[in-house]
């Protein structure tokens, strides 16, 4: 894959942090001894002496909900993900009607956070697959992608999670994943590229043939340069 010019200088930030060392999010041992109300207590009285060191006013009606407000929505919204309890339950079925084509979901909204600035990444990603015999309910896919998404990410980690999780589902190494997606830590912060966006790709079995890479990018109307 290429990399625009624009990203250098975000990629020479990070270094060699860019690159996880593992497909699976680093969690600690310990990560669930704590259980949801623990852990929104114990983040709101971080977050709350965080605005205090920013020296925002606390006592303000605007301001005083607020680290409640962020406590609740990292532990129950934006890093729902990390929690395996919440795992999409993936419906499968036979093959009756012997589709053995390649089945392509395209445009999948995804939502995710960046775990080296905890801002936000904004995408889609597209998915396929073919059926070795088994086939998933369309709106799983979606649920797998948002899932892995909730949790604070790096793109190509989130890439091959999606992948992995689907091989397992289906029972097939014939799974690809293409995401492409804006991060605020370059459009907002650093270089600020408002228009750049990242391209990552992921495939597993016959998606490593170039026919058949080619034929999915093609159904994306995408280069296929990556």
């Amino acid at each position: 894959m290429k990399i625009d010019s624009t990203l250098k200088e975000h990629f020479e930030e990070m270094g060699d942090g860019h690159v996880s060392s593992s497909e699976d999010t680093p969690l600690r041992d310990d990560a669930f001894v704590l259980n949801e109300e623990e852990k929104i207590e114990r983040i709101k009285e971080n977050v709350r002496e965080i605005m205090l060191t920013l020296g925002l006013d606390l006592d303000d009606d605007s301001l005083k909900g607020t680290p409640n407000r962020v406590a609740k929505m990292f532990v129950n919204e934006i890093f729902g993900g990390l929690d395996p309890e919440k795992k999409p339950n993936s419906s499968t079925f036979e093959n009756k009607y012997k589709y053995n084509e390649m089945l392509v979901e395209k445009n999948i909204t995804l939502y995710s956070t960046c775990e080296h600035h905890l801002l936000p990444i904004v995408g889609k990603a597209h998915i396929a697959y073919i059926s070795n015999g088994t086939v998933v309910g369309l709106s799983k896919m979606n649920r797998i992608v948002d899932y892995f998404a909730k949790r604070p990410q790096v793109q190509e980690r989130l890439n091959i999670q999606i992948v992995r999780e689907l091989q397992k589902v289906l029972g097939t190494e014939d799974v690809a994943c293409v995401i492409d997606a804006k991060h605020l830590c370059v459009n907002s912060r650093g270089i600020r590229d408002i228009d750049s966006s990242t391209v990552t790709a992921e495939y597993g079995g016959k998606f490593k043939e170039e026919p058949v890479r080619r034929e999915f990018l093609d159904y994306l109307n995408l280069d296929t340069n990556f």
